[in-house]
């Protein structure tokens, strides 16, 4: 889906110039700063690297100038990841950090002092370090959010000792028109009546259930009884009444949703949270799948139809492109490692670019425990040489994809696949693209198609949430080993398509 420019440098030094608060000027900008380079320039330059590595972009690969370029073309916001001097890995630990321990304080502090100092030396203003930082100070992960426009400042923070990335929030790569099938929308279908079955009480199944034996694993399992699951999306909609006040009827009773948004909108000076409302579909699409009640009104029930569900909106759509969009995300991750009763989250979302603060914040729930499952990637046909998309690339993730009924094994029209890949879905019907899985409307009691990697995750999140309610006490390992030893195609791994099909059955015996 096509995200679009919040703001291009001009913008931002109009809009700012009308606001009551100290400013800069675009014309106060040395001339070393004056020329960026084109978007199309920065994109090519993603694009090779992406094939000659075979992997999402990292910004450590861009040199200065490009990286203040980037800056420029989106909200001249930036990320800034930071760590004592003295000290090299945090991976293991960034769950553990006290970021008020005098060490963290002092590299903090030092790269406030500087950006704070040298702004308002060069650009003449009197900003304090909350004047520039839209998101407020981070309590918990070593990463600050800060407006930045000097390319000479960006290159003395890359060399700090105490600095570990610097990135540009909000670049998107606006050109190449990246975007997921599963969307936004409210996928209202004429669903084919070959695509669900009808079951008791007045509820319908997936056809892709059968596929996965999910059928025959609800006769034999707790069916996601006291499990809770964590799904970070778009959030869900007020006005699906089976992701509210009817989500625990039926064969669904005695269980809880609960709702978050952690998605800010607004000026960067006055951000605000948008709340829990899914203005997408995508998540309530997501949740449907994940947990929908086997109860009436003839809509289809979820994986782990008596799972507890948690949802959080992080994001306004699939792509995880935006600066709001990633503190959303890395807030949901944050708050899901931080429960306990979480065992599952689920990320139908992402993105070609790695982000240094969603990564920490990915790394802080799987540092707590929680199995988490990300969409390999969902695009356009002519985009699909992209393998395995951020953060489902990262070790701490499970990536998941859809592929087609039937064989040979190939993926669905707009999946991406690849050797990072754990699991894969069958979610499309092999001769008929638009027939893929059926789930929740974003109101009524209508069924609807949701495609690619996402409806694959999610499906996938199901099936863990069943094998996890019949062995409550296991741990992360001994879940993730059942759906291997399950899988068609273990104990080989693909190079395209993981571990293979789980069976749902074979899993929870």
């Amino acid at each position: 889906m096509k995200k679009k420019i919040l703001f291009s440098f001009l913008i931002i030094a109009l809009v700012m110039s009308n606001c009551t608060k100290s400013t800069f000027e675009e014309s106060s900008l040395p001339d070393e700063n004056s020329d960026p380079m084109d978007r199309s320039e920065i994109n090519d330059f993603v694009i090779k690297k992406i094939h000659e590595t075979n992997d999402v972009f990292h910004w450590t690969d861009a040199n200065d100038h490009m990286l203040w370029s980037a800056v420029v073309l989106s909200d001249s916001l930036v990320t800034i990841g930071y760590k004592p001097a003295g000290v090299n890995q945090i991976d293991d630990i960034i769950h553990k950090l006290d970021l008020e321990q005098q060490e963290w304080k002092e590299a903090r502090n030092k790269i406030l002092t500087y950006i704070v100092n040298e702004t308002n030396s060069k650009y003449g203003t009197t900003y304090k370090a909350e004047d520039i930082m839209p998101y407020g100070l981070e309590s918990t992960l070593p990463y600050l959010d800060i407006r930045l426009y000097d390319q000479g400042m960006m290159t003395v923070l890359r060399e700090m000792p105490e600095v570990r990335y610097l990135e540009p929030s909000g670049y998107s790569m606006e050109e190449v028109n990246f975007r997921s099938d599963s969307g936004c929308g409210s996928y209202d279908a004429n669903v084919n009546s070959g695509d669900y079955e009808n079951i008791s009480p007045t509820s319908r199944r997936s056809w892709h259930h059968l596929n996965a034996n999910v059928d025959d694993a609800w006769n034999n399992s707790n069916k996601g009884n006291n499990i809770w699951v964590a799904l970070i999306d778009t959030g869900v909609s007020k006005n699906q009444d089976k992701l509210n006040g009817e989500f625990n009827e039926k064969e669904s009773a005695g269980r809880s949703i609960e709702k978050y948004g952690f998605y800010k909108t607004g000026w960067w000076w006055n951000k605000k949270y948008d709340g829990w409302h899914d203005k997408c579909g995508h998540g309530t699409a997501m949740a449907g799948l994940i947990a929908a009640p086997r109860g009436t009104d003839r809509t289809p029930a979820g994986v782990a139809y008596q799972a507890n569900l948690i949802s959080y909106r992080g994001t306004s759509d699939v792509v995880i492109n935006g600066s709001d969009e990633k503190n959303g995300v890395a807030e949901s991750l944050k708050h899901a490692g931080n429960q306990s009763k979480v065992k599952i989250i689920s990320m139908s979302i992402g993105d070609v670019f790695s982000s240094g603060k969603v990564k920490d914040a990915v790394k802080y729930a799987y540092n707590k425990g929680k199995m988490i499952f990300a969409a390999a990637g969902t695009s356009l046909s002519w985009t699909s040489w992209w393998g395995v998309i951020f953060p489902a690339n990262m070790s701490q993730t499970i990536a998941v994809t859809g592929i087609k009924t039937g064989s040979p094994r190939v993926r669905c029209n707009t999946c991406h696949d690849g050797d990072k890949v754990d699991f894969v879905v069958e979610m499309q019907r092999r001769n008929n693209n638009d027939r893929t899985a059926v789930s929740l409307t974003t109101s009524g009691n209508d069924s609807g198609y949701v495609g690619g990697s996402s409806a694959a995750t999610a499906t996938m999140a199901g099936i863990a949430a069943l094998i996890w309610s019949d062995h409550t006490s296991w741990s992360r390992t001994q879940v993730l080993n059942e759906l291997k030893n399950s899988a068609d195609t273990y104990p080989a791994r693909d190079n395209n398509f993981g571990w293979g099909k789980v069976d749902a059955f074979a899993a929870v015996q």
